[in-house]
């Protein structure tokens, strides 16, 4: 019997194994079409034609079944057996930070809270910008950087139109009634979160009720101008252009800000600025980049972090949007400027913090892939496997990093990347056992190797299953060890050369004295 008669025989059970898969990857009919015509354009299906295949109502052609297991990294022969793989990829990462139980009740009642949380941040030194963005931060993080909502208003004014062009932005804004000005002015310095100077561009703001006033100096950067054009349009459609937001401006201090002032009192406006400030970044995003067209673009590009410098769009805003259209939900991403300052962070697959984003610390593990490339004046990608230790808990990473400028002409390196493991498992892998295997190899060399064969062999399937082709390209170079602290390095061979000794609390001795006597 030829295999074609068998699939004559097996059509509906062939369909529901290759539905079967897809949704296991949380892949749409839509997203499997457009990767089998980045294989095969000829033989690649319509949206329409795979369902029928799915649903036993056709039978895909030799071709078609050998990229559909080609994407999916099947051998053909699976198709023919009657085995179900029905573990799905997780879709609910852990969380980066463990909840703390709000015990005794009394003490965080609202009331309490609002009297405490003013005196903890003016102690501490945190702005109400920086706990705005704490709160923001967990919020995305909990919604997996999914805000339908805002999606669906973003879609309702563009109609899904993908690349959308200056011309376009400006028709839009028009048509809301918005009334366009344009002013002229330079960069100057200003001090950045870490009293370093940096040079600052105020790039746009919005004069209620319906005025933007854009800086010339966007005109020499259409992604830059597309995008805030864009986040006023935002403005106007979720808040009614009230004016209530802050200006858009790249580089020093006042990043955020509502106004200039370096006051310790947290201002209930700050907090809603902030949050104002995110969601009309997000609508901005969603508007220049539909989740279902801009979904199939990253797919054809393999998520390549530079990709929108195709279709003049910042790489900051491709890296914010992956999290939110990929079908793969364990993602994270870093936007970080020298020496350590985190101006965004997104953290979807529960990776800990390499620094604090508010306050840097005094012993970073330097051999994160932002660390590094903070350290270089490549603009090119570069990706890197990462075995995580935190404790006794072990991750496995991969990240595509670049370093780039922002409006101000200030160096920062954006850095997106993905959990692992998931996928490992998803793909019946022992996760555990691939970790164990790359950390040793990278212990055997000082913290840093080559991946073992039979790794590598598994990563670049997985790189082929997620479409993430930077994960290959991680694979093909050295992994490393990283952590969250130089002191606590968890590498054979330490990275200061010596751990620093762990000194028992001189309590703690006491009371055991005083029960062992």
């Amino acid at each position: 019997m030829s295999s074609h008669q068998g699939l004559r025989r097996k059509a509906h059970f062939l369909g529901t194994k290759i539905k079967s898969l897809r949704k296991r990857n949380n892949l749409t009919l839509e997203d499997l079409s457009v990767r089998c015509v980045q294989i095969d354009a000829d033989a690649g299906p319509s949206v329409s034609y795979l369902s029928m295949i799915e649903n036993g109502k056709r039978v895909p052609s030799e071709r078609l079944l050998e990229i559909i297991a080609e994407i999916f990294q099947k051998k053909t022969s699976w198709f023919f057996d009657e085995s179900l793989d029905d573990e799905a990829i997780d879709t609910a990462p852990a969380a980066a930070v463990s909840g703390m139980p709000l015990e005794p009740g009394f003490l965080f009642s609202e009331s309490l809270l609002q009297l405490a949380i003013p005196e903890l941040l003016a102690q501490t030194g945190t702005t109400g910008r920086q706990f705005a963005h704490l709160l923001i931060r967990a919020h995305q993080e909990s919604r997996q950087n999914r805000f339908p909502d805002i999606e669906r208003a973003a879609e309702s004014v563009g109609k899904k139109q993908f690349p959308m062009h200056v011309d376009n932005l400006f028709a839009i804004a028009r048509d809301l009634g918005l009334n366009v000005q344009w002013f002229d002015n330079s960069t100057f310095e200003d001090k950045g979160e870490s009293d370093q100077p940096l040079s600052t561009l105020v790039r746009s703001f919005f004069d209620a009720p319906d005025k933007v006033y854009l800086n010339r100096e966007l005109e020499k950067d259409p992604a830059r101008l597309k995008f805030d054009l864009a986040n006023h349009i935002g403005h106007m459609v979720l808040h009614g252009g009230d004016g209530a937001r802050a200006p858009q401006v790249s580089g020093g201090r006042v990043t955020g800000r509502r106004h200039d002032g370096e006051s310790m009192n947290v201002d209930a406006k700050d907090i809603l600025y902030a949050w104002r400030d995110f969601e009309c970044s997000y609508f901005a995003a969603a508007l220049l980049a539909p989740k279902t067209p801009f979904r199939q673009f990253l797919a054809r590009q393999a998520y390549a972090i530079d990709a929108g410098d195709k279709i003049d769009l910042t790489k900051t805003l491709v890296m914010r949007r992956m999290p939110s259209v990929s079908p793969y939900p364990h993602w994270h991403y870093f936007d970080a400027y020298p020496p350590g300052n985190l101006r965004a962070v997104y953290r979807g697959n529960g990776i800990p913090l390499p620094w604090g984003n508010m306050t840097l610390v005094s012993d970073p593990c330097q051999h994160w892939a932002v660390f590094r490339m903070l350290n270089t004046r490549s603009t090119e990608p570069s990706s890197q496997i990462s075995v995580l230790r935190s404790g006794d808990d072990k991750r496995l990473y991969c990240c595509q990093s670049i370093r780039s400028e922002d409006a101000a002409g200030n160096p920062h390196v954006l850095c997106a990347g993905v959990d692992l493991a998931p996928a490992l498992a998803a793909q019946n892998i022992d996760a555990k056992r691939t970790i164990d295997m790359i950390e040793a190899s990278c212990n055997s060399s000082g913290g840093s190797a080559p991946i073992p064969t039979e790794a590598r062999k598994q990563l670049e399937s997985i790189s082929k299953i997620l479409n993430i082709g930077w994960i290959e390209q991680g694979a093909a170079t050295d992994a490393t060890i990283i952590c969250q602290r130089s002191s606590s390095c968890p590498r054979d061979k330490h990275c200061l050369g010596k751990a620093p000794p762990k000194l028992k609390p001189q309590i703690d001795k006491i009371r055991e004295a005083v029960l062992n006597a």
